[in-house]
């Protein structure tokens, strides 16, 4: 194995110590993969399945940001509807997590059951290993998606407006809490902005308050419970999906916070 000359392993150390695990790790992720620009800083982690992870962080400098001439997208993020975004294209919640419930109720109560005993005894850890991995499945599936659903924004458009929810205090709503941890819109919103300014593009986060509730047409303000999924302005008529309507007011305040 060539090792980049970014990192060197000396030959008197103890293979038998976990920095020495450490450092082949490193080893192995700078020599099997093409890293671009400098690196500044790197990270290893451990599942609870057992399996190791190597981020490293490298300084690639400034994107020249494209100009924004091309298309513009807001997005309204949910629960009925993962999000929905201001050309009326819908993606559907996946509810990673509700599909597995059961699956990881059973795995729980078996952990449960021996959890306290031993932690040499084999039977202990294969259980912990059977939680740990449904745990692990709802993660990548959740990470996947929202990969996947915001390369999807970036490849399409040349600017990008998003809510700024406080995600944490949403939760403290005992009803919608699971639900809200589910959809993991924090992620989503991580994975497009990084895309973004990696790309060149413009992004941009705005405070929700009043984007369900103003007229995207008029800019009439109406109150609205969550119950009401259909945005009929009394103003001037103009009627669409609550979300939808949403969408539009969030890209054109991300525009005017753009142009300030």
């Amino acid at each position: 194995m060539i090792l980049s000359p970014i990192l060197s392993l000396p030959m008197d150390v103890d293979w038998t110590t976990r920095a020495c695990d450490w450092a082949v790790l490193v080893a192995f992720a700078l020599s099997s993969t093409g890293l671009e620009g400098i690196p500044k800083s790197c990270t290893i982690t451990r599942t609870a399945t057992g399996k190791w992870f190597v981020s490293i962080s490298c300084d690639i400098g400034e994107n020249d940001k494209k100009p924004n001439a091309g298309s513009a997208v807001g997005i309204d993020v949910g629960l009925n509807s993962f999000a929905v975004t201001s050309d009326g294209e819908k993606i559907e919640n996946q509810r990673f997590f509700r599909k597995e419930e059961k699956a990881l109720a059973k795995a729980q109560r078996k952990w449960d059951a021996v959890k306290k005993s031993s932690k040499t005894d084999p039977t202990r850890e294969k259980r912990r290993k059977v939680t740990g991995r449904v745990h692990e499945r709802i993660s990548n599936k959740r990470h996947n998606f929202a990969h996947q659903e915001s390369r999807k924004m970036v490849n399409r458009h040349d600017f990008i407006a998003v809510e700024k929810l406080d995600v944490q205090k949403m939760q403290k709503n005992r009803r919608l809490a699971k639900s809200i941890a589910d959809v993991a819109w924090s992620l989503f919103r991580h994975c497009l902005k990084y895309k973004a300014e990696e790309a060149g593009i413009g992004f941009k986060a705005v405070k929700p308050e009043y984007t369900s509730q103003d007229c995207s047409a008029c800019g009439h303000r109406e109150k609205k419970t969550l119950s009401d999924r259909v945005h009929h302005c009394k103003a001037c008529g103009y009627k669409t999906d609550r979300d939808h309507n949403a969408a539009i007011n969030i890209l054109t305040l991300g525009l005017q916070r753009q142009a300030d």
